[in-house]
Parts: C-alpha cells; sequence; structure tokens
C-alpha cells in the first residue's frame, strides 16, 4: 500500500483551479492568433489581462467537475472528496471568483457562496504509480446544451451525425463559440452523459483509464468539419471558427439500446490535469 499527502492534492488543485480560470489552454489560444473577425482585439486583450493580472477569463467561473484515476493500492490520509471540495472552497473564495451553485435546484435556488458541492467521479486503476485528477470548470451557458438521445439501435452513422450536427446548429450559438464538443456512444444512458464529458478534454495527454473505452476518430472529424459548416462563427457573429475540437468516445452498450450524449464547452475550455506520484 502507498500513501499519498491529501495536504500535497489540495496545493496542486489550487494551483491547478486557478490556472484553468487565468489562462486559456494552448488549443484555444492557437484559434485566436490569425482570428481577425468582431472583438478580435478584444478577445485577445481579455486573453493578456487575465494572464498577467490572475483574473477570470470570464465572470462565469462554473461550477467544478473532477474525474479522478486512483490506484486501487493507494492510501490518502482522509478521503479525496473532503480534499477536493476544499481545494475549490478555497479557490473560489481566496480569488474571488463567482460562486455559481444553488443548493435546492427547483425551489429556494439558494446560492451556497463557496461554489460547493463539486461534482466528483472516482475510478480505480491498476498497474499505475501514480494519482491522476482531471478537473473541468463548466460555465452554465454551454452546460445547457448537454442533450442525451436514445437512438434506435439500427441507427447508422449518418443518423447519429445529422442529430449532433441539428442540435450544434439551433443550439451552439448560445454556448460561446468557438465550442468543444464531447460526444458519447454507447454504455447506458449515465455511461454515455460520462464519457461525452470525457470527450471535452481536447489534449493528447488525457488517457481516461477506463476498459472497453473506444475512440472513434474518424467519426469526430466528419463532425468537426460538418459543424464548421454550418458557420455560427466566432461569439456566434458568423466569422471564424465554430469549433474547435470533436472529439467521440464509445463503449459496449445493450442489444436493444444506443444511447447518444452530446456535452459541449466554450471556448475557454477551462479544464486541468494534476498528476501525484504515489
Amino acid at each position: 500500500m502507498r500513501l499519498v499527502s491529501n495536504q500535497q492534492i489540495y496545493e496542486k488543485v489550487c494551483e491547478k483551479l486557478v490556472e484553468i480560470n487565468t489562462r486559456l489552454n494552448a488549443d484555444a489560444q492557437k484559434l485566436f492568433e490569425n482570428y481577425s473577425g468582431p472583438f478580435a482585439d478584444e478577445i485577445r486583450q481579455n486573453i493578456k489581462i487575465a494572464a498577467e493580472e490572475k483574473l477570470p477569463l470570464c465572470q462565469d467561473t462554473g461550477m467544478v467537475e473532477f474525474f479522478v484515476f486512483r490506484p486501487y493500492d493507494l492510501l490518502l490520509e482522509k478521503p479525496l472528496q473532503l480534499t477536493l471540495s476544499k481545494a475549490v472552497k478555497d479557490t473560489y473564495e481566496n480569488n474571488g471568483y463567482r460562486k455559481s451553485t444553488v443548493l435546492d435546484p427547483l425551489y429556494s435556488r439558494r446560492n451556497n457562496l463557496d461554489n460547493l458541492p463539486a461534482v466528483i467521479h472516482e475510478f480505480e486503476v491498476e498497474d499505475s504509480n501514480e494519482l491522476e485528477i482531471w478537473m473541468l470548470a463548466k460555465g452554465g451557458g454551454s452546460e445547457n446544451l448537454t442533450a442525451l438521445y436514445m437512438m434506435s439501435p439500427s441507427s447508422s452513422e449518418d443518423e447519429v451525425i445529422a442529430v449532433v450536427t441539428q442540435h450544434i446548429q439551433k443550439n451552439g450559438p448560445n454556448a460561446c463559440p468557438p465550442i468543444n464538443v464531447g460526444i458519447g456512444i454507447g454504455g447506458t444512458a449515465d455511461m454515455a452523459i460520462l464519457i461525452s464529458r470525457f470527450a471535452l478534454f481536447t489534449g493528447d495527454e488525457y488517457n481516461p483509464k477506463l476498459t472497453y473505452l473506444e475512440k472513434y476518430e474518424n467519426l469526430a472529424k466528419k463532425l468537426q468539419e460538418l459543424i464548421n459548416d454550418l458557420h455560427i462563427g466566432v461569439q456566434a457573429l458568423g466569422a471564424g471558427p465554430t469549433c474547435n475540437a470533436v472529439k467521440v468516445y464509445a463503449y459496449p452498450t445493450h442489444i436493444a439500446t444506443l444511447p447518444l450524449a452530446i456535452s459541449v464547452d466554450c471556448y475557454l475550455s477551462r479544464t486541468g490535469r494534476v498528476i501525484i506520484n504515489a
């Protein structure tokens, strides 16, 4: 059994939460180097000031979601959920980030004023010497585009493409494009949603350690081309790219089902990864 310090986890997660809220990731940065459409200078100035002054890139600093890949023989000094929750609470309070979670979602909708609870998914993994923590600060505008379709099990690739592109055509302008699109196909309804969230992490370094998970790279390329052909454009103003990236993950499913989940993230793509050697 191996022991990892919760304080080390806390410090690294706090640091990464500040980074993803104040620094545009490299993939998104490239999009705006040659963009010359409406508000190009303002967008680049916002990116520059946020990084230099450690100010939020957007006033909606999101609800935080974690994906934890934990060696099965790893020991911690206290529950990991407590550490991650404290990291979110302290980071958002100490940096003046907007607190966006409400406790009762239907009736009172009272703000908790600490951005808790975070959403935490944990997975046990074998043959690993690392505790790997992914994090996503998800704004409400893009989150509202999340969708689940229970397709006919006989559906074709063309039918899947039509559902995704129609959904983005109708709703994409509301998510601060250029967007990232994550697609989950298969599993159960909840599994399809989960793997569509994995697909929002666009860098090559993000490799979810989940047995049976498969990438549909050719389908992702087709979808990205078709979504960009919609010409929604940067900030839905018709100029520049509509879509930064599409990733598609698939998982085995029941013979009578074909779940199709769509997750969308705005151009800020506030994602990050922390690795702790165990």
